[in-house]
């Protein structure tokens, strides 16, 4: 209890805002939901919040599903003051992907690493497969017994960060999903993981399929359009199943910039390492060692000249070669 205690400590007499990144996909959600219902057994009411857009069909539904109320900050901003509190989960400050909201951030609940060292007065930031795993086990050592719902949300927020249990899993998620099944409802689960897929997303198949390019164990795919962060990260699992490719680097132009995403099966290539170490002078980006993201925004976009595809490219490869 002493961690959960230090963090309502935090929060009390405060407008409490939990916020996730800023595309915020199912670990992400679950995680924020879980520590809202969370809190709000100790009296610590919150809302959740995010900037940017709900743009993954499975995150969509999980809304729905559980019928969770998270609100874009532009709803929010009016209202908000520099005391209130903000709790940021699945996320860091400054990490490239989140939002600097009016309030202080006082605490962080995160799995990632970190790449930009940030003061909180509360902090649990620790590698797992998913951020998830964390809320899951401030239920199980405080003896709170999550409802059908959040076990629900949580194991599913486990299981989609994971790949299914097949990255960056440990010894930790297990231990939660053998906390959480017993009490999820296996029904509404298996209904949240049927269907994921939109007609629309098989455009930017066909165009990383298309536009993929191998060197040695590296593919590169080029979406020449542009593409939610989730959709891009789900292109980057898709090329790296390839048996030729061992790291797969995939993205996309947009509106903002170029959003990459990295996945890496090759145990000496860290994926958010390559990320942050590659795009450093140019953009932003980070993650695990099986997977990150980066964007270069479209402010610095001149400066990859006139074949930027050609660019990134060797940005990533010349990272590499420097081991």
């Amino acid at each position: 209890m002493n961690k959960l205690e230090d963090l309502i400590r935090l929060c009390e007499g405060h407008a409490v805002y939990i916020q996730t990144h800023n595309f915020p996909d199912p670990d992400a959600i679950a995680s924020a939901y879980g520590l809202q219902k969370l809190l709000s057994l100790y009296g610590v009411e919150s809302k959740l919040c995010y900037d940017g857009r709900i743009d993954k069909l499975s995150a969509s539904k999980m809304l729905d599903a559980f019928q969770i109320q998270m609100l874009p900050y532009a709803q929010l901003r009016a209202d908000m003051v520099e005391t209130d509190r903000i709790i940021c989960v699945d996320s860091q400050k400054h990490s490239g992907n989140v939002t600097d909201f009016i309030g202080d951030e006082v605490a962080c609940i995160d799995h990632h690493p970190t790449f930009v060292p940030i003061e909180y007065g509360y902090q649990d930031i620790r590698i797992t497969g998913a951020c998830a795993t964390l809320i899951a086990e401030y239920y199980a050592e405080s003896g709170n017994e999550p409802d059908r719902n959040v076990a629900t949300a949580l194991l599913y927020g486990i299981k989609m960060d994971t790949l299914q249990f097949t990255r960056g899993v440990t010894e930790l998620d297990i231990k939660m999903f053998g906390f959480l099944f017993p009490r999820c409802d296996q029904e509404l689960l298996a209904g949240l993981e049927r269907n994921n897929m939109e007609f629309t997303d098989l455009k930017a198949y066909g165009a990383a399929i298309e536009s993929i390019e191998l060197y040695d164990k590296i593919g590169f795919s080029c979406i020449p359009f542009s593409c939610p962060d989730a959709l891009i990260a789900i292109l980057s699992d898709f090329i790296l199943a390839l048996i030729e490719v061992e790291v797969a680097v995939v993205f996309s132009f947009r509106k903002d910039g170029i959003k990459l995403s990295v996945r890496s099966e090759d145990p000496d290539i860290h994926a958010g390492n390559l990320l942050h170490e590659a795009l450093k002078d140019i953009g932003s980006g980070g993650g695990h060692a099986s997977m990150g993201g980066g964007l270069i925004g479209s402010e610095r976009l001149p400066e990859l000249g006139n074949y930027p595809e050609n660019f990134i490219r060797n940005l990533f490869l010349d990272t590499l070669s420097k081991g």
